[in-house]
């Protein structure tokens, strides 16, 4: 027998996701198969599994050992389940020290905003995978803000995802509470998303910025999307604005490169919707192997040394906020551009488009 007192990390959410996670490897039906024969109580009480549970809860588990060990449950005590507890421990600590360090530009009870640098996986794509999740839960451990008794029962997460080759701000969700007031804090759109990119072409826009609206197409098969002015589809939604352009000289003088520097806000937030969305403009990202120019792309890898797109995650907006994310109310968090990023706009020439021809530009600040 196992008695389970419920936690501020464990409040708030269905008994039974809570089993799920105390018992991952357990199949659903054996959960409400247990709660109807009162194997698993709720406050020594027969339970349905839609309860949300409270602080102080008592949930009860009326099982042998080895059945609570077969489903990847942990047994209380100094040495039973330690192998597993283990395991997951000694990964996260890896992941925290093997992985570059990575900047923690705002930290409270419930949240944590880090800066991810481009070329780390923001959740895991396979089992040996480290990413910046697991450097996350590892940065918990080390801080003493969890310990690895914590872990069983609530795993810290991020809460947006990052392409692997696009670097910026990331949120995640110390606390249940936190994690929760943060997905429904994006789902409702009221958190503005900004990003800094450079982008091929003179793309020239009137304040507030260039409206672009479409639906976005998915192949499963090749993970690219497409965009289309009408669905079917995802519909999508970016708005672009200029803040400088460049040029740069090619193999051919008379016909130099022209770029822009844009912030682009997501009011809507899909797959590698920055980069299609400009790509179907004509206007890729440099830097982009899977929608943009394979040219442009091999000019800035032979002189930059760049691997990846130039996109960055810039700048996070809260509107005012109650509650849990109370602290984030009405605060702009930023990420410094990184260091490649700004290498390149420092050798790029700047120049002033006279209209909004590709080709058109003039010299000059």
């Amino acid at each position: 027998m196992v008695a389970l007192e419920i936690e501020t990390n464990q409040a708030g959410q269905r008994l039974d996701k809570f089993l799920g996670k105390y018992l991952p490897a357990a199949p659903a039906g054996f959960f409400y198969k247990m709660l109807r024969k009162k194997n698993i109580t709720l406050n020594d009480k027969k339970a349905e599994g839609r309860e949300i549970l409270k602080q102080k809860d008592l949930v009860t588990f009326w099982l042998a050992d080895e059945t609570i060990l077969k489903f990847g449950g942990y047994l209380p005590g100094p040495d039973k389940g330690a192998d597993k507890r283990l395991d997951r421990e000694e990964l996260y600590r890896l992941a925290y020290k093997r992985l570059q360090e990575v900047p923690v530009l705002y930290e409270d009870d419930h949240v944590l905003i880090l800066d991810k640098p481009a070329g780390m996986l923001t959740q895991q794509a396979r089992a040996e995978d480290m990413s910046l999740n697991e450097w996350m839960i590892g940065y918990l451990l080390h801080t003493g803000a969890m310990n690895a008794k914590e872990l069983q029962l609530f795993r810290p997460s991020v809460c947006n995802r990052l392409d692997r080759n696009t670097s910026g701000l990331v949120l995640c969700g110390k606390s249940l509470p936190g994690s929760q007031a943060l997905s429904q804090l994006i789902r409702s759109r009221n958190l503005r998303k900004f990003y800094r990119t450079i982008c091929v072409g003179t793309l020239t826009a009137a304040p507030p910025g260039l409206a672009l609206q479409g639906y976005l197409q998915k192949d499963s098969r090749t993970n690219r999307v497409s965009v289309a002015k009408q669905g079917p589809g995802e519909y999508i939604h970016t708005v672009c604005r200029p803040l400088r352009y460049y040029s740069f000289p090619t193999d051919m003088p008379q016909k130099p490169l022209c770029f822009t520097e844009l912030e682009v806000e997501l009011i809507t937030g899909k797959t590698h919707q920055i980069r299609a969305h400009l790509s179907s403009t004509g206007h890729p990202l440099v830097g982009d192997c899977k929608y943009g120019k394979a040219q442009v792309n091999e000019i800035f890898k032979q002189h930059f040394d760049l691997q990846w797109q130039l996109l960055h995650a810039y700048r996070l907006e809260f509107p005012a906020l109650e509650g849990t994310l109370a602290p984030l109310g009405g605060k702009s968090i930023q990420a410094p551009l990184p260091a490649c990023f700004t290498s390149i706009l420092a050798e790029l020439k700047p120049f002033i488009p006279h209209d909004k021809g590709e080709n058109h530009y003039s010299t000059g600040r």
